[in-house]
């Protein structure tokens, strides 16, 4: 008896042990937010929710990133009108997930508050990093279906900017929700075809399409946003803008 009883206490402190250095690992990537890491339910307790939902001046850092790929040279938006946000997600798996976006300064409180409500309610996003990881390519971090916001560039087939290059625009989970030419069928991304015409609630998918009145369009509508799935000769499904 009095072996099995260490047995049970010497393995309860091996398990013990081992959690505490995976918190200290959590607490190392959230402090210093390594964007795409996967962390503790309990690590963002003990860090605090607060400090996992924020918007701030674009950190040095994050600007070499971004220039000579989603800023531009020539870019006309000055740094010091976007914003940096820090934001949790729930991924495929639907496990905690770090996440980043940069965003025009006028919006980032309204998505601060958006994406808090919807990792609350256990919305799954499978990706949220920077589209420089992507080399501001749209095309590849689509497919990727990586969730953004801020791109300095045209819209596609014209000279007019994007609402992305403001940072007014973002959009969702874009492979699963993609965007439909209506008139010549065209579907960005590419990947994305078998969801342009084909959707419901109700298809399996690893993360939620967006359909109109569900908890994601809800809470973009109720901060003043745009849908871009409403929208007549363009169906853009993951496109959300202000």
């Amino acid at each position: 008896m009095k072996t099995a009883n260490i047995i049970i206490i010497t393995m309860s402190f091996l398990s013990m042990s081992l959690s505490a250095q995976e918190t200290g690992s959590d607490m190392q990537l959230l402090r210093s937010w390594e964007a795409a890491s996967v962390v503790s339910e309990e690590s963002v307790e003990r860090f605090s929710l607060d400090s996992c939902f924020m918007s701030m001046p674009v950190p040095p850092e994050v600007q070499s990133r971004m220039r000579g790929k989603s800023y531009k040279e020539g870019c006309e938006v000055p740094m010091e009108s976007l914003r940096y946000l820090r934001l949790l997600h729930r991924n495929r798996e639907g496990k905690v997930q770090l996440g980043e976006m940069v965003c025009n300064k006028s919006i980032a409180a309204r998505l601060v508050s958006i994406f808090r409500s919807l990792y609350l309610q256990g919305y799954r996003i499978e990706r949220m990093v920077l589209i420089d990881e992507y080399g501001a390519d749209d095309t590849r971090s689509m497919t990727a279906n990586n969730t953004s916001c801020f791109n300095y560039r045209k819209v596609a087939g014209s000279q007019k900017l994007s609402k992305h290059a403001q940072g007014l625009a973002v959009d969702i989970n874009p492979l699963y929700n993609p965007c439909l030419h209506v008139r010549t069928g065209k579907v960005e991304p590419p990947a994305g075809a078998p969801y342009s015409t084909s959707r419901s609630a109700s298809r399996p998918t690893p993360v939620p399409m967006i359909m109109a009145g569900d908890l994601c369009h809800r809470l973009f509508i109720e901060h003043g946003f745009v849908w871009g799935g409403a929208w007549r000769s363009i169906k853009d499904y993951q496109h959300f803008e202000r």
